[in-house]
């Protein structure tokens, strides 16, 4: 007897426009958009990331358990007021959906809704794999320096938990999405920035 799949994660990744000099402002319309989204069933989390400092474009991913929990977000009021509070300060250029983890290795690609043309296919799974312990195995040895000293009396359940809670958030928000921005070149199978 088959049993059936589970719903596959959406990732969504946009392309975002503001003029560098509403950093400020810009940064506190994220965070905004953030904690209102945190609040919704199936979120699991959101990153950005920008080619430089001072530039116009803001990479943006969040991240549901399955179409119908980003369908809620999408469709609820709350993320339509978010959205209109930014009219005259942000421009969206890009917006694609992706499911399953290889949403997080997407190069940033401009494409209309028309467009006809192949899309480069996700990383192998052995890059993504490569690619998430690059990341999660330094967070580990300093995790392991400093809450294991900390924790070291506790219980190995309770102990791993805090860790897991601890390391999750930092590697989704923070080490993943600058690992990926760094090693954009391999995981598309493209030369490296200093060959080209």
């Amino acid at each position: 007897m088959e049993t059936a799949s589970p719903p596959l994660a959406v990732t969504v990744a946009i392309t975002r426009r503001a003029d560098p000099s509403r950093n400020a402002e810009m940064l506190a319309w994220v965070r905004a958009g953030t904690a209102l989204a945190e609040h919704f069933p199936g979120f699991l989390g959101v990153g950005w990331v920008r080619p430089a400092l001072g530039s116009t474009e803001w990479h943006m991913l969040y991240r549901f358990a399955d179409a119908d929990a980003l369908h809620a977000w999408e469709e609820s009021p709350q993320r339509q007021w978010w959205l209109s509070s930014a009219q005259g300060m942000v421009e969206h250029t890009r917006v694609e959906r992706r499911t399953g983890i290889e949403g997080w290795f997407d190069p940033p690609r401009e494409h209309s809704v028309d467009d006809l043309t192949p899309q480069p296919s996700p990383p192998p799974r052995w890059k993504q794999a490569v690619t998430i312990w690059l990341g999660f195995f330094p967070l580990s040895v300093v995790a392991a320096i400093t809450l294991g000293q900390i924790l070291a009396d506790w219980n190995v359940v309770l102990r791993t938990l805090v860790t897991t809670l601890c390391l999750t958030p930092l590697m989704t928000y923070f080490v993943l999405p600058q690992v990926t921005r760094s090693l954009q070149w391999w995981l598309q199978g493209q030369p490296p920035p200093w060959r080209r």
